[in-house]
């Protein structure tokens, strides 16, 4: 009688057995995905150091990086069809590249997840002190992190409401932008081609060249519909939808993100103004709607951000909880860790070690850290799932029970080469630090599986099939 518990560890060939409550439709997933990628915080902190390095031509830009993302898309969507794990990327790439690029990845994906929890969280204060500056500053950042994990151990379709709710704020107050541009048209969609940035005081062309060299930044702006696979044991007939839903957010995340851009840019009064400001859309909404509405605003936006912490939370739990119940660690901190609250049916304790180590990162590292910590990790990412991607349909293996992807191996093969591109773009002396901590990162995870888990296979590391489920 073997003491393994098998809940935890079950032998191979075996699935997964069903912790989790398979409870969100296909519409509350995509709520918290959303919520996610958070696409009103990225038009108002990401996307304007695009439109201030290329002018109109970031709109561009962003429809550029929109076709790049669609084959990401792509292979999230038959990647997660094919392995309905909850672990989302690790899983998929320790079946398909070998388990330590599996465990590799687990341990950049968790590590880049809670520096981006802290990252986005010490956000919060910017746009809260606009309405009062007495909200401002890094404690509400971390105060955000501790109320927001209080609110991720609840039960996840409570969480889907909740932030949902938060979306449409958010959604609103994107909306408002688009009406203000789209109302006081000043140029015609030529200028959406119009490549220029303020060099000494004047509006100076920019070459087609540095468009491209933005794209990764345009690429992270949509970073965050691939998470619909973390609450893939969550939702129901997941292996039919899941693929359909991870297209729409990024669908939905592409138009809420291009369509406000596109207003400002044909709605600005001036586009030298424009790109002279320090915070373009705050100058936008303040000459066409005025101060009061700018501080609305800015409050939907701190909304929006507090929603993304929310659903960042709920994800790196689950990455977590799966690391625990995969066998990752010592056996006591498997047996915390993959417990699932009897009531809540959720990762409680996964949750509340994601927001400490969270509220720890944001409370006492450097943002400049954090940040450049995780500015090549997208990228990494994205070059490692396309390259699973490009094993999945190879003789024996099992074949996607949804979504598939068309003219495959296009879409991997395309992913590939845009990411060893932006790679080797971020081999200068400015950059390397991010790609390197990056690769540091998955060597560093890499030799933990060779070191600890690989002695230990015969109960560690099993990867029992997906848990399959029709309705």
């Amino acid at each position: 009688m073997t003491d393994i518990n098998p809940r935890i560890a079950p032998a191979a060939g075996v699935a997964y057995e069903q912790q989790l409550s398979r409870s969100l439709t296909m519409r509350e997933n995509i709520f918290i995905t959303l919520s996610s990628v958070t696409p009103a915080s990225s038009v108002f902190i990401i996307v304007p150091a695009i439109l201030l390095a290329a002018g109109g031509a970031s709109v561009l830009t962003m429809a550029i990086a929109a076709v790049a993302a669609i084959f990401v898309g792509m292979c999230y969507a038959e990647l997660a069809a094919t392995y309905p794990v909850t672990g989302g990327e690790y899983t998929w790439a320790a079946r398909l590249l070998g388990r330590p690029a599996g465990f590799a990845l687990f341990l950049l994906t968790l590590v880049s997840g809670i520096f981006i929890i802290a990252v986005i969280a010490l956000g919060t204060g910017e746009y809260l002190g606009v309405a009062w500056s007495g909200l401002s500053g890094k404690w509400i950042g971390v105060g955000v992190i501790v109320v927001t994990t209080v609110v991720a151990t609840l039960n996840i379709r409570t969480n889907a409401w909740v932030t949902g709710l938060f979306l449409v704020i958010e959604i609103a107050a994107v909306t408002v932008l688009a009406i203000l541009g789209f109302a006081h048209v000043s140029r015609g969609p030529g200028e959406f081609v119009h490549a220029q940035a303020i060099v000494d005081g004047s509006l100076t062309p920019v070459g087609f060249s540095a468009l491209v060299a933005l794209v990764p930044v345009a690429l992270f702006a949509y970073n965050g519909y691939g998470a619909a696979v973390y609450y893939v044991e969550e939702t129901k007939n997941a292996g039919k939808m899941i693929g359909r839903v991870i297209m729409v957010c990024l669908a939905v995340t592409v138009a809420v993100e291009i369509i406000p851009l596109m207003a400002v840019v044909v709605g600005a009064p001036s586009m030298k103004d424009l790109l002279s400001a320090e915070s373009p859309m705050n100058y936008f909404l303040i000459a066409r709607g005025g101060p009061t509405l700018n501080v609305v605003i800015s409050v939907g936006i701190a909304i929006a951000i507090i929603n993304a912490v929310i659903a960042i939370i709920l994800q790196i739990a689950r990455l977590v909880f799966a690391s625990a119940r995969d066998r990752s660690w010592p056996k006591p901190v498997d047996d915390v860790l993959s417990r699932v609250h009897p009531r809540l049916h959720t990762p409680v304790a996964a949750t509340v070690l994601v927001g400490l180590v969270a509220a720890v990162a944001a409370a006492f590292l450097p943002l400049d850290w954090l940040v450049n910590a995780t500015g090549a990790t997208t990228v990494v990412l994205y070059l490692m799932v396309a390259c699973a991607a490009l094993r999945l349909r190879r003789r024996g293996a099992p074949t996607s029970r949804g979504y598939r992807m068309r003219l495959w191996p296009l879409a991997p093969l395309v992913v590939i080469a845009v990411c060893l591109y932006v790679c080797y773009q971020l081999i200068t002396p400015e950059t390397w630090v991010q790609l390197a901590i990056a690769v540091g990162t998955l060597v560093v995870g890499a030799l933990y599986y060779i070191a600890y888990l690989y002695p230990r296979r015969a109960d560690r590391w099993t990867l029992p099939d997906p848990i399959h489920e029709d309705v």
